[in-house]
């Protein structure tokens, strides 16, 4: 699956790095995010698992989980977000519509928008919790 995904994203993949036999993780840019999930899920078949957000000090990360079930493999894809004033990043939802959770908890969060996402509202926050406040970002 290594050789195949390299073969399909090749100008499109940097700081390829496999800690481990069933563990793969490689940074693309953001504008190239809906693209690389669309060959990864439509083309090699992986399954979404799940992405998790980071605050770090100059910027915000996303990373998206995919999952190649029969050979026990997890292909991790970071996408680096430097503008901490108004993050934002293309839906991956429009693919497969399980990511519209995930993405709706990383919005409320930590801040990031999500553009074209069908339905950006709060999740887990209450509904007088304050506009601009993401409970995960670090407070500077």
């Amino acid at each position: 699956m290594r050789d195949r995904i390299k073969e399909k994203l090749q100008d499109k993949l940097s700081d390829w790095l496999e800690p481990s036999i069933k563990r793969v993780y490689f940074s693309i840019d953001k504008k190239d995010i809906f693209k690389v999930t669309q060959v990864l899920f439509k083309e090699l078949q992986l399954r979404f698992i799940t992405a998790s957000a980071v605050d770090n000090p100059d910027s915000l990360g996303i990373v998206y989980h995919f999952s190649n079930d029969p050979a026990g493999e997890v292909y991790s894809v970071r996408v680096l977000l430097e503008d901490k004033i108004k993050p934002e990043i293309q839906s991956i939802s429009p693919i497969f519509p399980a990511a519209e959770w995930i993405e709706r908890e990383i919005w409320e969060m930590f801040g990031i928008n999500f553009i074209g996402h069908p339905n950006l509202k709060k999740l887990l926050l209450a509904d007088d919790w304050p506009e601009g406040e993401y409970p995960l970002r670090n407070k500077k």
